[in-house]
């Protein structure tokens, strides 16, 4: 997944209306109302916004005529196949009227020239495992484990044998348990979330 590697900005001006777009990295839904108000400007014409989380996603036009700003600014985002974003396009009124079409390329253009000069990051999502093997298994597990992006490794002794939770790739899970369960000969397993 692309996402932005932190928060960028860029104005330009069109037909006298000065656009500042600015764009933010976004972890989840729940945290965008707060955004969408951190990168709002209470005194332009109008904050018009934007976001995508994974499936989620919502746009706002904020007076602006139907269709004609969040809706552009969602598409800048989509096209640019960025995850876990949010862009604000904000407008200060000139006088000279842009017409539909006109704030669509505005508002859209704005989105998708701020994002394009972004720094962007690619963000492999993970998940905490606990893994559990007996005694006799413990070199193959470590040697798995080994072979995988992990992090945050903790690890302990139980009477059963050795557990370790650990951050993994989602991408590496599937492949990860396959092989656990063959090598322990089906003793070893995996359970998705940490162990209390």
């Amino acid at each position: 997944m692309i996402t932005l590697a932190g928060p960028h900005s860029i104005s330009e001006e069109i037909k006298r209306s000065r656009f500042i777009a600015r764009a933010a990295p976004l972890r989840s839904a729940e945290e965008a109302s707060a955004l969408v108000a951190e990168l709002s400007d209470p005194d332009a014409t109008h904050n018009c916004w934007a976001w995508r989380v994974g499936e989620a996603y919502r746009s706002s036009d904020d007076g602006e005529p139907g269709g004609t700003a969040g809706r552009p600014i969602l598409s800048a985002i989509d096209k640019q196949g960025i995850d876990g974003a949010l862009v604000v396009v904000t407008r200060f009124y000139g006088g000279i009227k842009l017409g539909a079409g006109g704030l669509v390329r505005a508002y859209g253009g704005a989105a998708a020239r701020c994002l394009r000069e972004a720094a962007k990051v690619e963000v492999h999502p993970t998940v905490r495992v606990t893994t559990r093997v007996p005694f006799d298994a413990t070199g193959v597990l470590y040697g798995l484990l080994d072979g995988l992006e992990t992090t945050d490794r903790e690890e302990r002794w139980s009477e059963q044998g050795l557990v370790i939770v650990a951050t993994v790739r989602v991408a590496d899970l599937d492949r990860f348990r396959s092989a656990l369960a063959d090598a322990t000969r089906g003793q070893g397993r995996i359970e998705v979330g940490q162990a209390p």
